[in-house]
Formats: C-alpha cells, sequence, structure tokens
C-alpha cells in the first residue's frame, strides 16, 4: 500500500471511529432514536433554562447537517460491494492484516474487546477502499518499469515490524516486586499499581505505558523484549530482575513482522499509479453511473 493511500485511509477511520446511529423518524414513528437508550421522543431531549429542545427539532437538524452524507457514504459502500463482486476484485488478507497492524499500532491503548471491535470497522474499511481503488482504476495502462520503479522507491514503507505494545512497573527491590504481584493476582489493575509503586518517573503516571517497540529496539532494556515474547496478549510476567530494578511487564498486543515481495505488491501499486495518471481521486461518485440509484436527495 501507497504511503499516500495509506495516509487517507488513517484520516479517514480516525474521523469516523466512532460509529453514530441515526434514525430517520417518519411522522408516525412511535420508537426511540436507539432502543438501548429508551429516548422517549414525546418529551424535550434537552431543556437550557426554561427553553425545550424537542426531539423533532433534534432530528431535524441531525438529517440537516449529517443525513445527506451519511446515506451517500451509505450507498457508496453498497456500490462498491457491488460492483467488487461483480468484477471478482478481492483484497489479499495480507494486505488487510498489514494495514490494520499499522493502524492498532497508531491507536494507543485499548482493551481486547475494544480492539477486535475496532479491527472489524478497520476491515470493512480497509476492504472498501482498496476495492474502491481498483474500480476507479480500471482501463488505465501503466508501464511495468514505472510499478517496479515506484516498489524499489518506497519498499521499505510496505514493510511491518514485529511490536510489541508493552507497560511495566519498575521497583528497586524484589520483595516490592513480589508484593505487587501478589496485587495482580488479586485482581488489581496493572495500570493503578505502576502509578502507586513504579519508580519509573516517565511512565508511571501514564501507567506505566511504554508505547509500541519493535522487537529490534534498543531504547528498552534487553531482557524485556526476551520476556515479553513468552507472555500471551493481555497478560503479565512475573517480576525479573534488570540493571536498575526489578520489572512486571504487561503485554498489550503483540502484532508480528509481515513483508511483501514486488508480485504481493504489484496490483495494489499498479491501482495507485492509475489514479496518479488520472488526477482520480479516493471517491466513489464516478461509479454512481454504473448502477440505477435513487435516493432522498436526488435532484
Amino acid at each position: 500500500m501507497s504511503k499516500k493511500l495509506l495516509l487517507s485511509i488513517i484520516v479517514v477511520l480516525l474521523i469516523t471511529n466512532v460509529a453514530t446511529m441515526i434514525f430517520w423518524k417518519t411522522d408516525n414513528a412511535d420508537e426511540s432514536i436507539d432502543e438501548e437508550s429508551n429516548i422517549d421522543i414525546k418529551k424535550p431531549v434537552a431543556t437550557i433554562a426554561g427553553k425545550e429542545i424537542s426531539f423533532k427539532e433534534w432530528m431535524k437538524a441531525v438529517r440537516s447537517n449529517y443525513g445527506k452524507k451519511q446515506l451517500k457514504n451509505m450507498i457508496d459502500h453498497e456500490v462498491v460491494e457491488k460492483l467488487a463482486k461483480e468484477q471478482k476484485i478481492t483484497v489479499d488478507e495480507k494486505v488487510i492484516e498489514r494495514d490494520i497492524a499499522l493502524l492498532t499500532s497508531m491507536h494507543g491503548l485499548t482493551t481486547e474487546t475494544e480492539q477486535k471491535e475496532l479491527e472489524e470497522k478497520w476491515r470493512e474499511d480497509i476492504i472498501y477502499r482498496y476495492q474502491l481503488e481498483a474500480l476507479l482504476a480500471e482501463g488505465v495502462s501503466v508501464p511495468e518499469a514505472d510499478i517496479r520503479s515506484y516498489y524499489d522507491k518506497y519498499n521499505g514503507q510496505y514493510q511491518f515490524e514485529e511490536s510489541l505494545q508493552l507497560s511495566h512497573i519498575l521497583v528497586s527491590d524484589m520483595d516490592t516486586a513480589n508484593k505487587v504481584y501478589k496485587e495482580l493476582e488479586g485482581g488489581s489493575r496493572f495500570d493503578l499499581l505502576a502509578k502507586e509503586y513504579s519508580i519509573d518517573e516517565d511512565t508511571k503516571e501514564q501507567g506505566g505505558y511504554l508505547g509500541f517497540n519493535s522487537v529490534n529496539t534498543e531504547f528498552l532494556p534487553a531482557n524485556y523484549i526476551d520476556v515479553a515474547k513468552d507472555l500471551k496478549d493481555y497478560s503479565y510476567s512475573k517480576p525479573f530482575q534488570v540493571d536498575n530494578g526489578v520489572a512486571i511487564l504487561y503485554l498489550h498486543t503483540s502484532l508480528p513482522k509481515i513483508s511483501f515481495s514486488y508480485d504481493e505488491l504489484k496490483p495494489y501499486i499498479e491501482h495507485e499509479l492509475a489514479l496518479q495518471s488520472k488526477n482520480q481521486n479516493l471517491i466513489a461518485d464516478p461509479l454512481w453511473d454504473k448502477l440505477d440509484i435513487k435516493w432522498v436527495y436526488e435532484e
């Protein structure tokens, strides 16, 4: 995947990461905007200094500000999915995993459940964007020499190094470390114990968080990586000796090494270069004419 395309994906994913459900209320609707929220549509949704905002006023503002954009986004996805299926356009699983790994490494801390939900959302958007790119690039010929040259020049950005997302608690002696470990075994939170016990001033206020680190990093004690590699995701180590004290590691997420050959990336580079030659933005609008589409905002 090219750097330009990757950045566009990251920007869109960050914007759309928090899903918003919009209920299209009809005149005779007797339901709430969200079954779980238990909103009574007959009552004001807000009151400010005695002035009320009704459910109808709220929904009108929601539709006005977000409705057209949201509906167009839904249509775009349906268009791309249908055309890609017809033309048997698929996205290599390895490419998807690489993009998910990169997005994960930029996202920060998540629970195991949150990570799974994010990956499901990211997967959908990644597949959509690669299929969209392929559809828009249809019929454009790119010289083999240009594809090879692009790969040779930007080869490094396609590869993903094995990385570990870590936190630690660093204490001065084994007695303290064993005490912390016992509290962990009793169900105490790792980040809170780090704030209470860790002597590492650079990380203790962040709950001991060390971020993502390549397995080849030189910025962590050598045995950190060795210990972390023996852990399962979302688990902690037993206390172990380091140069400046005794440490306990927490492995949040491990991301495997992913590398690509020229042949594996060739079609994706070809699509990217094709769009560049057309000066085509990554939007689905040009594809709408290929299908019979009717929508409420049609002029």
